[in-house]
């Protein structure tokens, strides 16, 4: 009986130990750096589905689809919360040929455009990331790793440069040309290449053991912009233009026979920004204090 006794207490002992080591052993693993890719799904005027008036996500194309990549550093400020920034280098792309609803594919415009993301975010973890025991106790309670599930918010800035494609096969940025008349008509201003935006996501992350994991992020970015793919309001009159280029790119790409492209019709939407959705996968990697060079926290 008295055997019995002292091995509870030693397991109860044990599994107290390994919860109480929970609770501070997130201190020593606070600081997380990340690489990875993925793709994104540009969200905008061009392209989009076969649905009429769709916007934001319900406008997804699965063949404007472009690649991205990405690296990021987290520094957690307690057991469910961090601080996060991420960098994001991509493509995106849409067009109205790969669009299934008729006015987009007679209107006829594509784009392209290389892209900069940089993103400061804030993060909280429904499922708190554990790790097991290092010696692998297999009768201490908590002893197997769980994965980190978390959701994330914050602020984004993005350089972008929408370029199109002329009749000689090249492909030429669209923005200093002023397609819908910007810088041309008062009312009408030059839109900048750098925009705010807001990212809303959702992510997960396994270790793999005490350093290394893997993980996947889900987030829709909305930007505070509409010409991200040079598109937003209403057609001009190419007349306006002394630059043929500038003219070709305002209307000229239009399906012939179609009567969409008189000044004053409508070219965009512009009760809606432009947006873009991606997913990635990532591997991440903890960074221990005590290594040569580095801080102790």
């Amino acid at each position: 009986m008295r055997k019995l006794f002292v091995f509870l207490l030693i397991v109860s002992f044990s599994g107290s130990f390994v919860s109480a080591q929970y609770n501070v052993h997130w201190r020593k693993i606070r600081h997380e750096v990340s690489v990875g890719g993925g793709t994104n799904n540009f969200l905008g005027e061009l392209g989009g589905s076969d649905a009429v008036g769709s916007h934001f996500v319900k406008d997804f194309n699965f063949y404007s689809s472009r690649w991205q990549f990405q690296v990021g550093y987290s520094y957690k400020l307690a057991e469910a919360w961090a601080v996060s920034t991420n960098l994001i280098y991509g493509r995106l792309y849409g067009s109205d040929e790969l669009a299934g609803e008729e006015n987009r594919y007679n209107r006829n415009i594509s784009f392209r455009s290389p892209f900069i993301d940089l993103s400061a975010n804030i993060q909280f973890s429904i499922l708190k990331e554990k790790y097991g025991h290092r010696y692998d106790l297999k009768r201490v309670k908590g002893a197997k790793n769980t994965p980190n599930l978390y959701i994330f918010t914050g602020i984004s800035g993005m350089y972008f440069n929408p370029k199109g494609q002329y009749t000689d096969g090249k492909w030429y940025a669209l923005q200093p040309l002023g397609t819908e008349g910007q810088g041309i008509i008062p009312t009408r201003d030059k839109y900048c290449r750098i925009a705010l935006g807001i990212p809303l996501g959702i992510g997960v992350n396994y270790m793999l053991d005490r350093n290394l994991g893997i993980g996947a992020e889900y987030c829709v970015k909305y930007y505070f912009t509409d010409y991200i793919d040079d598109v937003s309001s209403t057609y001009v009159d190419p007349a306006i233009f002394t630059d043929p280029m500038a003219a070709y790119f305002s209307s000229g790409t239009a399906n012939p026979g179609w009567n969409g492209t008189g000044p004053g019709q409508q070219r965009g939407q512009t009760n809606y920004n432009d947006a873009l959705m991606y997913l990635s996968v990532k591997l991440t990697y903890k960074l221990r204090p005590g290594a040569p060079g580095f801080p102790k926290f």
